[in-house]
């Protein structure tokens, strides 16, 4: 059976992602750092409707902990392999650079950058070795795109990011694992509720925010079949505001 692991599942656009993705009658592995409450409440919601959830909880800045986080649920799951994975888990630490202390640097980088390293390296020779390959989708921004004052750390990773994406779509293009990058703008969630939201949806055209469920619906998209000659691609939903 295919299953699918979204990392940082428990909230926001990870949350979206899980119960879109359910709807496919995939069975959705939901990643977490610390918050179990919100990990389990994501799977009720998906059981509620129907669909298969089950959690997993592991830092994807620590290799150690991705490591053997993975292995225990390969030894329970010898007959099955994660085909779809989205690697969602980040955080953000804004502060203007000269103000920034060394430590707020690194943990961006490392849960954003090194989080898909992990996480990533760990699962793809599975994916490759399968007849039908597998399907990456790497949560970007806006920022690493076009650069966000106050965010140099989070531009840096998410513009890393989309680089990775690219050349990583091309080493496994032949294996048929397609990697594609997701670059969302402003979304109405808890990682930007501290934001002037009636300022910023000033700047966007459609004069709103995004939702996590319309971001969810692009990740959904991308992962089916539909999308199978889609690769290294970086997918802008910003309702106009950088193109």
């Amino acid at each position: 059976m295919k299953y699918a692991l979204v990392t940082g599942g428990s909230r926001g656009l990870g949350r979206a992602v899980c119960k879109e993705l359910a709807k496919d009658e995939i069975p959705v592995i939901i990643n977490y750092q610390s918050n179990e409450e919100a990990a389990k409440a994501v799977k009720e919601d998906i059981e509620g409707c129907g669909g298969q959830a089950e959690l997993l909880q592991f830092n994807v800045g620590d290799k150690s902990q991705v490591d053997a986080a993975i292995d225990r649920w390969q030894e329970a799951h010898p007959d099955d392999y994660i085909a779809y994975l989205v690697n969602n888990a980040g955080i953000r630490r804004d502060n203007m650079m000269f103000m920034m202390p060394e430590e707020d640097w690194h943990a961006v980088i490392n849960i954003s950058l090194n989080g898909f390293y992990y996480v990533t390296s760990k699962l793809l020779p599975k994916m490759m070795q399968r007849k039908h390959g597998g399907r990456i989708v790497n949560m970007a921004s806006l920022s690493g795109l076009k650069g966000l004052p106050g965010q140099t750390n989070y531009s840096a990773a998410k513009a890393a990011l989309i680089g990775a994406t690219k050349a990583l779509a091309q080493e496994t293009a032949a294996r048929q694992v397609t990697v594609n990058a997701v670059a969302p703008g402003f979304i109405d969630t808890d990682m930007t509720k501290d934001l002037d939201v009636d300022e910023l949806k000033k700047l966007v055209p459609m004069n709103r925010f995004g939702k996590p469920e319309e971001v969810a619906a692009l990740v959904r998209f991308l992962l089916s079949d539909a999308a199978s000659y889609i690769t290294g691609e970086v997918i802008s939903i910003n309702g106009g505001l950088y193109t």
